[in-house]
């Protein structure tokens, strides 16, 4: 108790703002998650039941792809992906060097192996021109990604992509929600794979996953990986996997999607107070949105100087920042076959400045002007 002219009264301390607040998306939610619990338990149907069947049919209106097969992970819907593409051992496949370390295990998991490029320094998207100088007679298929929930130039991939017979595959995973010239994520290559871990835009209670398709003939393929190859009960037609998603968390998704666009217009207002309060902050650069793509805003991005230094100021505020991504694919302790330091310049920059401050549904322009504010301080006390 805080003692004043002989009155005690509690000391208030200010809550830290989490980078994703689930807590507080869960509380509204609540009551169509326990229903959605309560129908799945009463069904007794837990694997391969009418829950996954009626998500994929609500995701394949929401994305605009034809095909779209429920898998357990996110990681697992890029191999799959992959794997019934027909990329596999003696295969390249060109991905960024800056993206979650999924995206290369999906490629090696295929068998494959994962060549990288460069990224534009603005936006940290793939570099087209980077792609193109990197394609070899053993390309197979490039993993472009939508970092942050930007999706990339689906155009000038496409065209790469034909030139040279490509299959060209979009690691969705934190881009639910977003688009290219008005065209949603998902839809802008020959397949896409999603994630629905706890903390994306549309999260699940676990793991959860998606690969979205206007090709029946890959999509088919992927349903009979997913599930051991089997069709019908007790005839293997492959060596597949078990890679499905299970009925509880369909379910669980089910129940978020109808939420899902007022929670992206929650980000979006997020956003647009950033942009506000940090417009007159020295040494804060937002990355960049390209003209012509529609942001998920899965993460808000900013590149600052003395990263580290204003990162721990910021968690000692109370501000829980994080980064996405301190160390480059190709320095990972697991991949030192693809690439020393300095071989890919813009992401190595990037790996070194990249903040990713809070935002999720619900947050208040007092809480981003709490990240803002305690930002800004950080950047001045670093100096």
């Amino acid at each position: 108790m805080e003692q004043g002219h002989g009155v005690s009264r509690p000391v208030t301390l200010e809550r830290p703002v989490p980078l994703v607040d689930l807590e507080l998306g869960h509380q509204v939610l609540a009551d169509d998650l326990r229903a959605a619990f309560e129908r799945v338990l009463a069904s007794s149907s837990f694997v391969g039941g009418r829950e996954v069947e009626h998500l994929e049919e609500v995701l394949a209106e929401l994305v605009g792809a034809p095909h779209v097969v429920a898998v357990g992970s996110g990681t697992v819907a890029l191999h799959l992906a992959l794997f019934a593409a027909g990329v596999g051992p003696g295969d390249e496949v060109i991905l960024p060097p800056n993206t979650f370390f999924a995206t290369a295990e999906a490629v090696v998991a295929a068998g494959a192996m994962p060549v990288l490029a460069d990224v534009d320094p603005y936006t940290a998207l793939l570099d087209p021109e980077a792609v193109e100088a990197a394609v070899t007679p053993r390309t197979a298929a490039i993993a472009a990604v939508d970092l942050y929930g930007q999706p990339f130039d689906a155009d000038r991939f496409r065209a790469i992509a034909d030139r040279h017979g490509l299959f060209l595959l979009e690691d969705a995973a934190q881009a639910l929600g977003g688009a290219w010239h008005e065209r949603p994520a998902g839809s802008l290559g020959d397949a896409a794979g999603f994630s629905f871990y706890p903390g994306k835009n549309l999260g699940a209670l676990g793991d959860g996953g998606a690969v979205t398709t206007a090709d029946a003939g890959l999509a088919r393929r992927v349903r009979l990986l997913r599930s051991h190859g089997e069709e019908p009960r007790g005839v293997h037609l492959v060596s597949g996997f078990c890679e499905r998603l299970d009925e509880l968390q369909a379910a669980f998704l089910t129940a978020k999607l109808p939420h899902f666009q007022v929670a992206q217009a929650e980000r979006r207002r997020g956003v647009s107070r950033y942009r506000q309060r940090l417009a007159g902050v020295e040494e804060v650069d937002l990355v960049k949105t390209a003209e012509g793509a529609r942001h998920a805003y899965h993460l808000l991005v900013a590149r600052v100087p003395r990263r580290n230094a204003v990162l721990t100021h910021l968690h000692t505020a109370g501000v829980g920042a994080s980064v996405h991504y301190p160390t480059p694919i190709h320095l990972q302790p697991a991949c030192p076959h693809l690439g020393g330091k300095g071989t890919h310049p813009h992401a190595e920059a990037l790996a070194d400045s990249v903040l990713s401050l809070p935002l999720f549904p619900g947050i208040t322009d007092a809480l981003v002007d709490r990240c803002a504010d305690a930002l800004g301080t950080a950047i001045e006390t670093t100096r």
